[in-house]
């Protein structure tokens, strides 16, 4: 279960009662700078205001937040409560974890608001509650999240989650008391229907593989009704780690800027697909694949600012030494590998491994967006099979796309016709965010994927959470590809 042993079941329930965060915004708090330490006058709490921060805080697992991580319960003084509210108004406006202490590489701009202003302005206009609902992300997206958090919460207390046992692939036709832990843990987390006493055997039965197909459906997993790998790591998240999933999230979400580029490319790494968003209209989804587990995808903003066509592949001194140095010389040959400056490179064609188009960004990391060779990857339901950089599926229709739009789709039509290497500048860079979301909003229902690089615990110890569950190794890619 999510929550602590020390807020217990009957806090659990209490917290169930209370409202989702409002979709106004009264008060716009994401138009100053960064607060300074000088120059501050003390906050002073009356009584009824008091009283209505901790109400405020006792609401915290609407965001997903515990609410012990800022009032523990016998706070009277005024600097307590002073704390206690700013550093509740910094997790909601910025996040309660710091991204760059809980990754290598985090270079994606977060909110700036000075909260203790706002937290004075509030208290002089009596527009506390307002003023704490309008600091976290009033989107969709966001009280999706929450409503499902607060969901997944009150299943958890309903009952205590058994996990179903290791053992055998569950099939169609099994039948046993792994079944029926299978059919118990199912009705615990919503895809089956609530049922009394669970039997201590049961058979697999249409209805459930049905059940198992939508969960793994929802987890972006082969949907072929198989219990084992990481459908029962799925099934064995039970509604607490659900919940937990949903925390994560609306964490990293509210780590983002609440005005983002209003033409931007989103690619979520953990989901492995991109959105593309032109003047805040959502023109297109398309499946991408991402970094290896042990050849991770970082988490960067930066600006695409060429298109680039029919690419040469410079392939990078780690690759070089992990991947070609063990190839025979025909190999090199036959994949148009050759060296220049001591450095392998790869011709422009067909069998480069960036394909016929890349789209160059500009970041120290060195991770741009490119076509591949290798199609077949798109249709996979697990695409974490890169070196890092990020494939596009269809990435030459996206570029004529992107070209089209710049005014530079002659040129870029020209470029492509020539069969070489040639870059065609976008007068306008599009800023391209590198995301890893782990459950997310698709806009008709919350969904989740497997946390292939790990990074969920990291944020989930910050939060004061549990563990989550061991999900199966990625299947390691045969290409040599960027």
């Amino acid at each position: 279960m999510i929550v602590s042993s020390r807020a217990g079941k009957a806090l659990i329930l209490a917290l169930f009662s209370v409202s989702l965060p409002s979709c106004s915004r009264p008060l716009n708090p994401f138009e100053s700078g960064e607060s300074q330490e000088g120059e501050r006058s003390a906050i002073h709490w009356s009584g009824k205001a008091a009283k209505e921060l901790r109400e405020i805080i006792a609401n915290a697992p609407a965001n997903g937040l515990k609410p012990d991580l800022f009032l523990k319960g016998g706070e009277r003084d005024q600097a307590a409560l002073t704390q206690a509210a700013v550093k509740y108004a910094e997790a909601l406006a910025r996040g309660y974890t710091d991204p760059t202490k809980l990754v290598e590489v985090y270079t994606i701009p977060r909110p700036s608001v000075d909260v203790r202003q706002g937290l004075t302005a509030a208290l002089a206009n009596g527009k506390l509650r307002e003023w704490f609902d309008s600091l976290p992300p009033q989107t969709d997206e966001y009280r999706a999240l929450s409503s499902a958090h607060l969901h997944y919460l009150r299943l958890a207390a309903q009952s205590p989650f058994q996990p179903v046992p290791e053992g055998e692939p569950i099939k169609r036709g099994a039948h046993g008391a792994r079944v029926a832990a299978l059919a118990a843990a199912l009705s615990a987390t919503g895809y089956l229907p609530a049922q009394g006493q669970q039997p201590t055997a049961a058979r697999y039965s249409p209805a459930m593989v049905a059940a198992v197909k939508r969960l793994q459906s929802d987890f972006g997993l082969e949907t072929d009704g198989i219990v084992g790998g990481n459908t029962l790591a799925a099934v064995n998240l039970g509604p607490g780690g659900l919940a937990r999933e949903t925390a994560i999230a609306m964490e990293r979400l509210r780590w983002l800027e609440r005005n983002p580029p209003s033409t931007r490319i989103d690619v979520n790494t953990a989901a492995t697909f991109l959105d593309y968003w032109r003047n805040g209209q959502h023109l297109d989804r398309r499946n991408v694949v991402a970094g290896e587990p042990d050849k991770q995808t970082p988490q960067i903003q930066a600006p695409m600012v060429n298109l680039v066509a029919y690419p040469k592949w410079r392939v990078p001194k780690s690759i070089a030494e992990k991947e070609l140095l063990s190839k025979g010389s025909g190999w090199l040959a036959a994949n148009n590998f050759t060296i220049e400056d001591g450095q392998y490179v790869q011709d422009s064609g067909p069998k480069n491994s960036l394909g016929i188009v890349k789209f160059d960004m500009d970041d120290k990391q060195s991770i741009y967006l490119h076509d591949t060779p290798a199609k077949a990857l798109f249709t996979m339901p697990e695409r974490h099979r890169s070196h890092g950089c990020v494939r596009v599926h269809d990435a030459v229709a996206f570029a004529n796309a992107i070209a089209t739009e710049q005014d530079v789709g002659d040129q870029f039509a020209k470029a492509m016709a020539g069969g070489e290497e040639k870059f065609v500048k976008l007068p306008k860079p599009i800023p391209v965010r590198l995301l890893y979301h782990t459950a997310f909003w698709d806009g008709s229902r919350v969904q989740f994927r497997p946390d292939d690089y790990g990074w969920d615990d990291n944020v989930a110890a910050a939060l004061g959470l549990v563990r989550g569950v061991t999900w199966q190794p990625v299947e390691k890619s045969e290409d040599v590809g960027p």
